[in-house]
This record gives C-alpha cells, structure tokens and sequence, in this order.
C-alpha cells in the first residue's frame, strides 16, 4: 500500500513540474515577444530634411532653425539630436539630421509650439524641402577625452 501511494505522490509532484515548466515557458516567452515589440516601437526614429533657401533671407532662416532646434533638445526628453549643415559652395542647400527616441516622438516634436512657430517664420524663406526617413547603416562618435 505504501508503495502506491509513493507512485501517486511521484505522479503528482511530476505533473506539478510540469503545470510550472508550462508556466514559466508561458511567461518567459510573453516577456520575449513584448520585449522584442517594445524595442521595435522604441528604436530610434532618424530623418533627414534637405532644404533649399532663398539666399536673401538666408541669415534669417539660419536664426529661426537655430531657435528652433535649441528649444526641441532642451524642451523634448524624446528629441535626441538635431544637427544642421550647409553645403560650402552652396550655402542656401541645408541638411537637418533628426533623431528622435521613437516614431511617436517625432510625432510629439511636431506638434509643440516651438516647432510651429519655427515652421510659421521660414515658411516664405523655403524653396523647397525634402524629407526622409533613414536607418542607420554604422554609428561611431568618439568621446571627448577619447583622441
């Protein structure tokens, strides 16, 4: 007698083994999914804005950027960087490299009132403006103390 109920105790500790294996396979694997979803919405999110200026009123546009973007990094805790260019032998050709923490981020930028107000001052001051959404191949900055 004793040695069926060591059977059904055996039987039963097995299948409680087994019921917790399951579960924690469930979890681990629900956290794996929704940790891989969350870092794809959470990538970062990188544009670049080529835009053409009419040269008279170039300074002025240079001013209006420069407000504007000051305003994004130290406002937005989703803007991470925003660093403009000119071309040398054009300089009315400027290249804006955005990035943003994530796509919703972007989204957030856009609508605050620092951006709108920097759209409102240069838009007589822009010929044309091109937008596109990149992904990074390669990213290396070296550290200040790091030469």
């Amino acid at each position: 007698m004793i040695a069926g109920k060591t059977n059904i105790a055996h039987t039963t500790v097995q299948s409680f083994q087994k019921i917790v294996f399951l579960i924690f396979l469930a979890i681990m694997t629900t956290l794996v999914f929704s940790n891989n979803a969350a870092a794809q919405t959470r990538s970062p999110y990188l544009r670049i804005a080529r835009i053409v200026i009419d040269s008279p009123q170039l300074e002025n546009y240079k001013a209006a950027l420069k407000e504007g973007m000051e305003a994004a990094v130290l406002i937005e805790p989703g803007v991470i960087s925003l660093y403009a260019v000119y071309e040398k032998d054009h300089p009315t050709h400027v290249t804006v490299f955005e990035t943003y923490a994530d796509k919703n981020a972007y989204e957030l930028h856009i609508q605050t009132p620092h951006f709108k107000k920097y759209k409102e001052r240069v838009k007589d001051m822009v010929k044309s403006l091109e937008l596109a959404d990149v992904i990074t191949i390669a990213n290396e900055t070296k550290q200040q103390g790091n030469r």
